[in-house]
């Protein structure tokens, strides 16, 4: 019992935060690392596809966004498939790209946003691929900035930093955020990211996946890349906005949502097979991706193993006042506008989704299809 309490506690401890002082130290001690490059003057052709459904509020803003890329007009190509366009009611998203100036607009069948964006791909005139998602709003040099880590031969697949704004439009990344980007940041350097994001991320065609419809290419694409012998970078200069989940409790279930397109990948679709992984990478999709969704189930542990041993000591004592202080801050926090009561109820309803978007997998499988999330348009 004693083991099932302290073997899971290191665990939770690594992953948290062990791997980052890891991966710092790592660094710091000059282990040999990748830096984006510095922009040419190349300028390959480019695609840009944007995925949308229902998206007839921000679609137009999108378009105008990519025209407005520090990047020739000759040399990009503006693809918006829109998933269910070729349905009856469908709204006008399709029209509204089309007069906002997009290149090629596809209406489609409902099919979900992986099958719209491997209908984007099939039509593609790019060297390289590009992708965003509606409501995401590029600075001008992100292209630019994004596509010169291409200039290096090994980098395959490459994305960019997104930033979280409010109605106001001020800055709202939260601590958790901004540590995951740390993260990102010091895995690139050193090996690979170990998952990118929806927003702002680029492929090279070859490396291009057209897998599973819910097989989502946040977490399948920078793994895949890295077996098939390329490199899968961050690059921090990069760089796109979008409106946040306005509240703990709607980012709760979007990552309910998200972790449910996210257990497939992990069980079934590779994440867990280290073949074409270094040591190194091995050990951070062990860190970062394993670790971190077993969280709920470690913390279960702990908690199971706690109850027993409370009367064997100080220490157990102490992690039963800690954990009653953690699940105490979360549920005050849902009445309490305090940061630390905040940062509890984040991180345990976070960590809820984790498990939740587990069970959402294996009782009723993943939606195909995708909607917005209340607040982000």
């Amino acid at each position: 019992m004693r083991a099932l309490f302290w073997i899971p506690l290191a665990l939770l401890a690594w992953t948290q935060v062990g791997y980052g002082v890891f991966l710092g130290a790592l660094r710091r001690l000059g282990a040999r690392s990748w830096t984006p490059p510095e922009p040419g003057a190349d300028r390959p052709m480019v695609t840009l596809v944007v995925a949308a459904y229902n998206e007839a509020g921000v679609i137009s803003e999108k378009v105008a966004n990519a025209l407005a890329l520090d990047w020739p007009r000759d040399r990009l190509e503006i693809v918006v498939a829109v998933d269910g366009g070729a349905e009856p009611g469908a709204d006008a998203t399709a029209a509204l790209a089309r007069s906002a100036g997009a290149d090629v607009v596809l209406e489609l069948p409902r099919g979900g946003k992986y099958r719209a964006q491997d209908a984007a791909v099939r039509v593609a005139r790019g060297e390289l691929l590009a992708f965003s998602d509606a409501n995401a709003l590029w600075e001008p040099d992100a292209l630019v900035r994004l596509m010169a880590a291409f200039a290096d031969p090994e980098v395959g697949y490459a994305c960019g930093q997104v930033r979280f704004v409010n109605d106001a439009g001020t800055n709202q990344e939260g601590l958790y955020w901004r540590y995951d980007m740390w993260l990102r940041e010091h895995e690139s350097a050193l090996a690979s990211v170990t998952a990118g994001n929806g927003a702002i991320y680029a492929v090279r065609p070859a490396l291009y996946m057209t897998a599973d419809e819910v097989l989502g290419h946040d977490l399948s694409f920078p793994f895949n890349v890295v077996k098939r012998g390329s490199r899968a970078v961050y690059v921090p200069a990069a760089r796109a906005v979008e409106k946040m989940v306005p509240t703990v409790e709607g980012e709760w279930a979007r990552k309910r949502r998200m972790m449910a397109h996210a257990w497939p990948i992990i069980l079934r679709g590779g994440l867990l097979d280290p073949r074409g992984y270094s040591p190194l990478y091995t050990l951070m999709i062990g860190s970062h991706r394993l670790l971190r969704y077993a969280t709920p189930l470690l913390h279960a542990l702990v908690a199971l193993a706690t109850l027993v041993l409370l009367r064997r000591g100080r220490a157990y004592a102490a992690a039963a006042a800690a954990q009653a202080a953690l699940v105490g801050g979360a549920v005050a926090g849902g009445r309490i506008r305090s940061r630390p009561l905040l940062v509890a109820r984040y991180y345990v309803l976070t960590t809820a989704a984790l498990a939740f978007g587990l069970y959402d997998w294996l009782r009723l499988g993943t939606e195909v299809g995708w909607e917005t999330p209340e607040g982000t348009r």
